[in-house]
């Protein structure tokens, strides 16, 4: 009986220190941030997109996956400083032409997998751009802050493997300098709270 007693103990114990160390920690759209930069032959634009939500799944203390979701509409262009043609860019980012905004209003990264070494983190999971899946890995750190967590990473995408076409070598010839590289980055900073 003493024994029965003792194992059931140990067993709420267990759950308990499990419920502690396990669970959703969710991002903090306000906190957090996406900058995206993207080159061409000619030059370089650069600017941020907004996170709509996301949340990470922890257990043991260790994050083991989680979803971000990028609301496409909240795209801007920083390095622009002419209004005319800072607002033809975004218009033609949000166009057909690039991630179709208006068919496509979210992208999001789903994370399967991740390695934790101590801070530094290897995500693997897969991202969905213009309902286009494929799969991603990226490496990224962490740092307390009071009773949240940073995580800081980059993350490359290429483009053609999202049907984005406009400017790519990887299906025009002949574009001279006006070709626009397949891949470009998104250098982020998730504040997630627990």
């Amino acid at each position: 009986m003493k024994t029965i007693k003792s194992l059931a103990v140990f067993a709420l114990a267990l759950s308990l220190t499990t419920s502690v160390f396990a669970g959703t920690q969710n991002v903090d759209p306000a906190k957090s941030s996406v900058k995206w930069l993207a080159k061409k032959v000619t030059g370089q634009h650069t600017g941020t997109i907004g996170i709509k939500e996301g949340s990470l799944e922890v257990e043991k203390g260790n994050v083991t996956g989680g979803k971000v979701v990028i609301d496409m509409n909240s795209i801007v262009d920083v390095d622009l400083a002419d209004a005319n043609w800072n607002a033809k860019l975004i218009g033609h980012l949000k166009s057909e032409d690039f991630f179709a905004v208006a068919t496509f209003p979210t992208s999001e990264l789903v994370v399967t997998k991740v390695e934790n070494n101590g801070s530094d983190h290897t995500f693997t999971g897969n991202l969905t751009i213009k309902g286009i899946t494929n799969p991603v890995s990226f490496t990224a750190t962490s740092a307390k802050d009071g009773k949240s967590t940073v995580y800081k990473g980059t993350l490359s995408v290429d483009r053609s493997k999202f049907n984005i076409r406009y400017g790519s070598k990887s299906f025009f010839d002949n574009l001279g300098d006006k070709v626009i590289d397949d891949v470009f980055t998104l250098d982020f900073t998730l504040v997630v709270t627990e």
